[in-house]
């Protein structure tokens, strides 16, 4: 793949929008509001509070990224398939090299959708995060080829992440913990593999600074380099 020039890394938040000003925040680059059957609108403002907790993380481990929020959520945390991969549309053209998904579905009937959005992300140079297989669960987009798989470890230390393999596959896992908030104990906040999934993305978006667009494949060997070694 051409080497594009070197920029901040985009991020691209596929979630219940943000609050862009808030403190742990700092700000997005701009963003869209995709209704169920791949209409887009303006409105990215965050009503749950979930996509505002996942992009704080990942402006916590790579605050020089550009954050880009495609709202599929708004009253609750559901979709349809058309929705998620309209929004996955727009964040490839946006321009986005990682799109963080800290959601799924276990519905293999999206496979071929979800699969054809992943390939037509990796065609402008974007790379999806998210969920990796789950037991028995094949969570969807996280279990497809050309998708960055991940696993909850509570026991990971939220600053890094470790690595394994899986029938073949690389499997990392990251904390399920977002940013700590003060007063708040960690068992009151919100948490799990939505926060492992944005973890992962963080750090992976602090790896990718200052090295132009990259390959699935030369990520996946980045992200193995830099992984810590599970105890």
């Amino acid at each position: 793949m051409a080497k594009a020039d070197v920029g901040p890394v985009r991020v691209a938040v596929v979630d219940s929008g943000v609050h862009a000003d808030h403190p742990h925040v700092a700000g997005v680059a701009g963003g869209v509001g995709v209704a169920a059957d791949g209409a887009e609108h303006p409105g990215f403002i965050d009503r749950l509070g979930h996509g505002t907790a996942v992009t704080a993380v990942i402006r916590e481990k790579a605050p020089r990224s550009e954050i880009y929020a495609a709202k599929v959520f708004d009253r609750e945390l559901s979709t349809s398939v058309e929705g998620l991969v309209a929004a996955i549309g727009w964040a490839a053209r946006a321009r986005a090299q990682l799109i963080n998904l800290s959601l799924g579905t276990a519905n293999a009937a999206h496979a071929e959708a979800l699969g054809g959005a992943v390939r037509d992300a990796a065609a402008r140079g974007a790379v999806v995060v998210a969920a990796a297989a789950d037991g028995a669960t094949q969570w969807l987009p996280g279990s497809l080829p050309g998708v960055v798989p991940v696993a909850v470890d509570w026991d990971c230390p939220r600053e890094t992440y470790h690595c394994s393999r899986r029938d073949g596959v690389v499997i990392f896992a990251a904390s399920g913990f977002p940013r700590p908030i003060p007063g708040v104990p960690p068992s009151r906040n919100l948490q799990g593999i939505s926060f492992a999934v944005a973890n992962l993305t963080g750090c992976l978006a602090q790896a990718l600074e200052g090295r132009g667009s990259v390959s699935f494949d030369e990520i996946v060997t980045l992200l193995v380099e830099r992984a810590e070694r599970p105890a």
